[in-house]
């Protein structure tokens, strides 16, 4: 019987596959949130906003490379060691 992933597998699967996607998302989504926020606040000038938004989203950004630096190096440590090029080229029949 074989068994399901669990969401919560899957989802490290994909982010594992796509990392610079998750990156991307994920600056996508705080410097559209930090907008959000900033822009809500009265008493700033709109330039001093986007300047708040930019450097909330580029931490965001070091926060999540880094997760994803720690990420590689546990998937890497953890593996059986293989060629991660093997299914590009196959090997020939001729070995």
């Amino acid at each position: 019987m074989a068994e399901s992933k669990s969401k919560f597998e899957s989802i490290r699967e994909w982010v594992v596959d796509h990392k610079l996607r998750t990156v991307g998302c994920l600056w996508l989504s705080g410097i559209g949130g930090s907008i959000a926020y900033n822009w809500s606040q009265p008493n700033m000038k709109p330039s001093v906003k986007i300047i708040h938004a930019r450097l909330h989203a580029q931490a965001l950004t070091l926060a999540a490379l880094a997760g994803a630096a720690v990420v590689e190096y546990y998937d890497h440590r953890n593996k059986p060691k293989a060629d991660p090029y093997a299914k590009y080229f196959p090997r020939s029949h001729k070995e």
